[in-house]
């Protein structure tokens, strides 16, 4: 189930006016997005629409052309589509090499707190390599936490995984919310979006066509007796997309 952040909770993170240019490729067109604490936002829209982009900024790989983002990159946690993890070292050994090179003041508390986090602690002596694609993408979010960001960026967090591992590593997402971390995920499963989004950023070549709840798109195109990937897909006809 969504984030069950009450409305009025903080906002977090603010982006203005972001534009990033690849060339005549314009890739982000202005987009702006604003979540508050223990906020499930998903960024949603085709391929090609900047999702990606959009979330790189905000973690600060890249430089936008324009615009603003209200915390410095540092201050938000960053898990790509890829992990970036070492299949020979183990669990512990793997959250201990990050936390060094992120400087946290005490990276051994800082390891055996993740373990708790991940509900890993009994896989803490096993080789990456060995673990299911659930869990390394749970340890894969925990280098993104190791410096105990307030927001939490995850791109397409569940690709490639089974269905049990999906909703393993959903409910430990959704846990992160209610304990007041803020996540951004970009994700092509629209089931994802409409399951644990409480605001959805759309975006269609680099513009931003919605910012809202799902059941505030399914009003918007009068998508009644249809499933919200129905509704998705009837906006971005609307919408000339």
């Amino acid at each position: 189930m969504p984030s069950t952040q009450a409305v009025d909770a903080p906002t977090v993170l603010e982006a203005q006016g972001l534009r990033k240019r690849f060339g005549d490729r314009e890739a982000l067109k202005g987009v702006s997005l604003s979540v508050t604490r223990g906020e499930l936002a998903a960024v949603i829209g085709p391929n090609g629409a900047g999702k990606t982009t959009l979330l790189s900024i905000l973690a600060g790989i890249q430089r936008p052309d324009e615009g603003t983002v209200s915390k410095a990159p540092g201050e938000i946690g960053w898990v790509p589509q890829q992990a970036a993890l070492y299949g020979k070292l183990t669990v512990a050994e793997n959250l201990d090499l990050f936390a060094r090179l992120e400087r946290v003041p005490d990276p051994a508390d800082t390891v055996d707190r993740m373990l708790e986090l991940t509900d890993l602690r009994d896989r803490a002596d096993d080789q990456v390599g060995t673990l299911s694609g659930g869990n390394k993408q749970r340890v894969n979010i925990a280098i993104g936490l190791l410096a105990r960001p307030e927001v939490l960026l995850l791109d397409e967090p569940s690709a490639a995984l089974d269905p049990r591992q999906r909703e393993r590593l959903w409910e430990f997402i959704v846990r992160l919310a209610s304990e007041g971390t803020t996540v951004i995920y970009a994700t092509h499963n629209i089931q994802e979006a409409d399951r644990y989004a409480r605001q959805l950023v759309l975006l269609a070549d680099g513009e931003r066509l919605f910012d809202g709840s799902p059941r505030e798109l399914e009003q918007l195109v009068g998508a009644h007796g249809l499933d919200f990937e129905a509704a998705f897909v009837r906006f971005l006809h609307q919408q000339g997309h």
